[in-house]
């Protein structure tokens, strides 16, 4: 067996483990399935008898590649990834990590998706995959207290946003995504800004932008050109339990478009078109 084929076969072990990082880290499995070829390049590319740890090590490059492209996606420029530090351990509760996994929906990829990509980081990273705040702080660039106070204020804000999920009043929620629909399908410009937070957000994902999506959108009034006269095919749907809205084609699931809420406005809307995000999302039918 070469030594490419023995290190190949060592990378496939933590593939699986690599991918579920990078989706949690970017919100997108084409982009994920990317950052973990990165990772494999990278490898090829070094001395296996300088990595101590092979798993820490995948890890923190494909955490590198993801802070790079959550980077860009906020500045819209590119910035170079470091070498990895050695000896990043990812070992953890194989059973707490696989349960906050699984908690972890099309829905909480909005959430997150809100965050700073280094508050992201050190949320996905300790949170959701046990990795000490020691080895985070070096692809952060931060100290391990202020990488801890990044996690720390990230998970603040997530489980804030679970209110907006599973607390407050569904049927209200619902009126506000019935009540944007009318204006957007209306081209009532003016109700679509009441409706929207002043603040509000709208991003797309990867196989929307692919497909012609616009680029992030910021502010009521932006938000609400790009929606006036629009979403004629779109359904308001439960979508893991949330009300939103769903395009469809003959049964084939095309696009959904993901709310989350403030003080009975829109504060941000997810574009999905990823075709394996769409399979994954809950999709039920409003009372």
């Amino acid at each position: 067996m070469s030594d490419l084929t023995w290190l190949a076969d060592r990378f496939e072990e933590h593939r699986t483990q690599l991918r579920a990082v990078a989706y949690r880290m970017l919100g997108s499995t084409t982009d994920a399935e990317d950052v973990v070829q990165e990772a494999w390049l990278r490898l090829s590319r070094s001395d296996p008898n300088e990595v101590r740890n092979l798993g820490g090590w995948l890890t923190t490059v494909v955490a590198r590649v993801c802070l790079d492209q959550l980077r860009s996606r906020k500045a819209r420029r590119e910035e170079p990834a470091d070498d990895p530090p050695d000896g990043i351990s990812t070992e953890g509760n194989p059973e707490h990590e696989a349960e906050l996994a699984d908690s972890v929906g099309v829905a909480m990829l909005v959430v997150l998706d809100t965050l700073d990509p280094a508050e992201r980081l050190a949320f996905v990273l300790h949170d959701m995959f046990a990795v000490p705040f020691d080895e985070i702080a070096p692809i952060v660039g931060r100290t391990s207290a202020a990488a801890r106070m990044l996690a720390s204020r990230a998970r603040r804000r997530v489980q804030g946003a679970g209110t907006t999920y599973e607390n407050r009043d569904a049927s209200r929620q619902r009126e506000i995504v019935e009540a944007f629909l009318t204006a957007a399908r209306g081209g009532d410009l003016r109700k679509l800004v009441e409706i929207l937070d002043p603040d509000v957000v709208f991003r797309a994902d990867a196989a929307a932008r692919a497909n012609g999506a616009t680029e992030d959108l910021h502010g009521a009034q932006a938000v609400a050109a790009a929606f006036n006269g629009r979403a004629q095919a779109a359904r308001v749907k439960l979508l893991d339990g949330v009300p939103g809205l769903l395009w469809a084609d003959h049964g084939v699931r095309r696009a959904a478009f993901l709310f989350t809420f403030a003080d009975d406005r829109v504060a941000t809307i997810a574009l999905v078109a990823d075709t394996e995000s769409l399979t994954e999302l809950e999709v039920t039918n409003v009372p």
